[in-house]
């Protein structure tokens, strides 16, 4: 299985955010038309344009900056809310959701936890 390259991905992700080129453009700062050659793979962009643009699509620079070659791809644990957000598979309302059950979850194990140690 080939990775996709870093334009290809970026589209993926506008694509399931459910934002046009124009609307990721505005969100993200950059220029709709370098966006577009970003995406069709005719520009490689910099770190902080992928920076900017995981921003707007509330995901990982981090896994941007591996999609695009900058990063090596990290050996050890990932964060289930990086996990979450890098999801193509998944939409903004779902992510958030995952992201609020998972942050309950935790709060209620944290608060049992601390109240069995108290008595």
């Amino acid at each position: 299985m080939t990775k996709a390259g870093i334009g290809e991905f970026l589209r993926e992700q506008r694509r399931t955010a459910q934002l046009s080129l124009r609307q990721l453009s505005d969100l993200a700062g950059v220029s709709n038309p370098y966006l577009s050659q970003i995406e069709r793979g005719l520009r490689k962009p910099s770190a902080e344009v992928l920076q900017q643009i995981a921003k707007a699509l509330r995901i990982s620079s981090e896994a941007l900056y591996v999609r695009a070659g900058l990063l090596d791809e990290p050996s050890g644990d990932h964060s289930v809310e990086d996990a979450v957000l890098a999801d193509p598979g998944l939409d903004e309302q779902q992510k958030r959701a995952l992201l609020d059950v998972y942050a309950s979850f935790r709060a209620a194990n944290a608060a049992w936890h601390g109240t069995e140690r108290e008595g």
